[in-house]
């Protein structure tokens, strides 16, 4: 099994430091990227596509040097590479204008507000996982314990993929 990619997109060394204390929990499932602008996000990209690394889940800044996060998003989603891959928008500071065109123009799955509760974090990362597993993985039985281990089982039971 290879680990799920979590990249995460973040400008301010605190925050990163969070959120990679946060997701610890889900180590022996996945791996979490770090990047501190869109430019160097992308060269994580693509060594996980040269890896054949799965990217499950980008979790983005919206406000940061050069392009900001919605706009990265919005190319994520133009990216047929990345259609299952989930986008999280986690910051304090996007206006209505900026969530709309995440939400409609970069599919957005869920957005958390700067600062978060680290169960909150944890919650959406596991749901957002397990929807990416649902649509992207073959053999879901690995990631039981660590996401929502109810709704793969239902899987595993209703399509019989288990192996």
């Amino acid at each position: 099994m290879k680990k799920l990619v979590i990249l995460c997109v973040e400008d301010e060394g605190e925050v990163r430091e969070a959120i990679l204390r946060d997701l610890a929990l889900f180590k022996p499932i996945v791996r979490v990227e770090t990047a501190d602008q869109v430019d160097e996000a992308k060269e994580v990209l693509a060594e996980c596509a040269a890896d054949r690394e799965p990217v499950g889940l980008v979790l983005c800044d919206h406000l940061m040097p050069g392009t900001s996060g919605v706009d990265f998003l919005i190319e994520l989603q133009q990216n047929a590479a990345y259609a299952a891959t989930r986008k999280v928008l986690i910051t304090g500071q996007a206006g209505l204008e900026d969530t709309v065109r995440a939400v409609n123009e970069a599919r957005l799955h869920h957005y958390i507000a700067k600062p978060w509760q680290a169960a909150d974090l944890q919650g959406v990362v596991r749901d957002q996982l397990t929807e990416y597993v649902l649509a992207a993985v073959d053999d879901p039985t690995p990631y039981i314990g660590l996401l929502d281990g109810p709704r793969l089982l239902q899987h595993i039971a209703a399509t019989g993929r288990d192996r």
